[in-house]
Parts: C-alpha cells; structure tokens; sequence
C-alpha cells in the first residue's frame, strides 16, 4: 500500500471492467484519482461503487465525462488535475470493440473509422496531452499506460480487423513516445491483456457456447482472465517499482501467447477480490 502516495492519476474508460478496477487499486495506493468515461450515468455508479469499496480514503476521487475522440475533451480532461498539483500518470484504457467489426471485406469503412478514432486517437490525444501537462507542472518520473492487446501480437481466426489494427497501432505509439520522451523523465509502456471476463466482451459472447469456448479453449489455465488481474500490473508500471520499464509491452494472459497446446481437465477457479464479486 502506499505505492502512488499523492499522485494525481486519470484513468479513462474507468466505468467497468480493467479501468474501474485500476480505479480503485489507484486510490487505496494513495492517489488521487480522476475517473473519466463517456458514458456519464456509468461514471456515476462506478464513483458510487468506488466509494463502496474504498471507504474513505485520504486521496481526492472525481469523474469526468469525456469522449477521448475529442481532443478538446482530452485536454479538458488533463487540465482539471492541474489544480491538484499536475498530472503524474495517465492510464490510457478506453477503447472499443464493435459487433459489426470483421475481415477486410465485410467490415464497413464507418466501424474502422470509429474504431481507430477511439482506439488510436484517443491514446494519442492522452499521450499528447499528458506531456503538455508534465511539462507545465514541471514533473518528472511520471508513467503513461496505454491499453492494447494480445492481438496485437498474434493472428486470430475470429476477425476484428478494425479493433486489431488499432492496438497495434498503440504498441508502435507507446515504443516511439517512450524513446522520445525518455530524457524528460515520462515512461511509456502498454498493457497487453487476453480476453477478460468483462461487460464489453460478455455483452458480445452473449450465450453462444460455442463462441466462448472457442476463445477459452486457448487459455492454459481454461478460464478468461479478470479484470482485477490486469489493474495489479498497471499499479506496477504506475509506481516507481516500475522506474526502468520503459517501451515494453506488458503481457497480462495467463500463458495464452505461449501455448501451444493447452492442458486437459477443470478449469482453474477466477478470483472473486474484485469490484464485481467482492
């Protein structure tokens, strides 16, 4: 505990699912912590099981909604912890994954458009404007995270090109910015995590078993991983513990890039010490 005493962190996407978990591992490591998301009424309930689970905790805790497509909102985003002090680390984590997103021939322009614009621009524009920030409040040893994903490290027969594309589109941003930047004291790593037991990818496996098995049977450990799982590595690369890990892509799997064939018998049991079974 104690690991981001008095650091002024945003998280974006922080209704549900990594960011809303990353929130609350945030605050009880002694930060001050913005929660932004797009979906305002989300953000609401997500401050109020914040609230639920932390308990009163010394560091600051408000929301902010924000559409990360929009740089203006980005920057309007960065500034509101200027009063705090300045930004020490943002977590790039908001994203989407459309239904209608597929191959190169059936995924319509419009989806590819709004995906890249979430996924690619919106971690750009955080990047953009958490240096703006360090460098107006003067900071140094800060730490920018940026979600990507294990597809952008392997090939998948179950397309979602548009999606895909755009987190390997983070990987390549995060490694140059952490070059760029790494004499100014900012690191830039990302989080690359496998398929999780969230609402955004439950709401698209629906009950189709067949669906689901065919992306569980991958993981050694036959499970999907939890959103808690991947919020304790980003508190890493958000700390100092994480000082000289810099341009690295964090893998958050449990072994799924690794396998080749994976083991018989029950699946492992998912820890319940989260936001949504504690």
């Amino acid at each position: 505990m104690g690991r981001l005493s008095g650091k002024n962190c945003v998280v974006t996407g922080a209704a549900g699912g990594i960011g809303l978990e990353t929130s609350i591992l945030f605050l009880q490591e002694g930060a001050n912590v913005l929660l932004a998301d797009v979906n305002g009424d989300a953000l609401a309930s997500a401050l109020s099981k914040v609230k639920q689970v932390v308990g009163q905790v010394p560091g600051k805790t408000e929301t902010f909604v924000c559409d990360v497509s929009k740089e203006d909102q980005v920057a309007a985003m960065v500034k509101h912890v200027d009063a705090w002090g300045g930004l020490d680390v943002i977590f790039n984590n908001a994203g989407i994954m459309h239904a209608k997103d597929d191959d190169a021939v059936n995924t319509p322009e419009a989806i590819w458009d709004l995906t890249q614009n979430i996924n690619v621009k919106g971690v750009w524009f955080g990047c953009k404007h958490a240096v703006l920030s360090f460098r107006r409040n003067n900071k140094k040893n800060t730490s920018v995270i940026n979600t990507a994903s294990v597809v952008a490290l392997v090939g998948s027969a179950t397309p979602q090109l548009a999606y895909t594309a755009s987190k390997g589109a983070v990987l390549a941003l995060t490694r140059e910015l952490a070059i760029v930047h790494a004499r100014e004291g900012y690191r830039f790593n990302s989080l690359c995590p496998a398929p999780l037991n969230t609402p955004l990818l439950q709401d698209w496996l629906g009950d189709d078993k067949a669906k689901r098995h065919r992306r569980e049977v991958h993981f050694p450990t036959g499970r999907f991983g939890e959103a808690i799982e991947q919020a304790r590595a980003v508190v890493w690369l958000a700390s100092e513990d994480s000082g000289f890990y810099n341009g690295q892509e964090m893998v958050v799997d449990g072994g799924m890039t690794r396998a080749y064939v994976t083991p018989e018998g029950p699946a492992l049991a998912a820890p319940k010490n989260n936001a949504f079974g504690r």
